[in-house]
């Protein structure tokens, strides 16, 4: 699997307001104004919903085409709730698949869903290492 590679920079008009830039795409990602941001888009950790929700609909997608299955419109409802002390943190996950699907294809799809690349980094174990690197200002 590649790697991949994602940068967020602060805007210089606002505090917690970051242009987020992954290969040619760019996003802001920002805070809400109930804790201090201009709401200028998702929040990291609404990111984190949004890619677990977006994976799993691709992947049910991709899969379902391999297939040579007519799965029609299939959309993807993800709630979360971050760790607090003592409790872990939680994903609700709702899969919505047309009407008429036999059992089977459902149970199938459902097995995939759980196995969409954000799904097992999330549900597996993770490694972190950073360092800081001391830049000069931009002027």
């Amino acid at each position: 699997m590649r790697s991949m590679r994602a940068t967020a920079r602060r805007t210089v008009s606002h505090h917690f307001q970051h242009e987020v830039r992954v290969r040619d795409h760019a996003l802001t990602a920002d805070e809400p104004h109930e804790t201090g941001g201009d709401d200028m888009g998702p929040s990291p950790q609404e990111l984190l919903a949004v890619s677990l929700a977006s994976c799993t609909a691709v992947t049910l997608e991709m899969y379902a085409e391999r297939k040579g299955w007519d799965v029609g419109e299939v959309e993807v409802d993800c709630e979360y709730q971050p760790a607090e002390r003592g409790c872990p943190t939680r994903f609700e996950l709702v899969v919505r698949l047309p009407e008429g699907l036999d059992e089977e294809r459902v149970r199938r799809l459902m097995q995939i869903a759980a196995k969409c690349p954000v799904h097992r980094t999330l549900d597996g174990e993770v490694m972190f290492a950073e360092r800081v690197e001391l830049v000069a200002p931009v002027s």
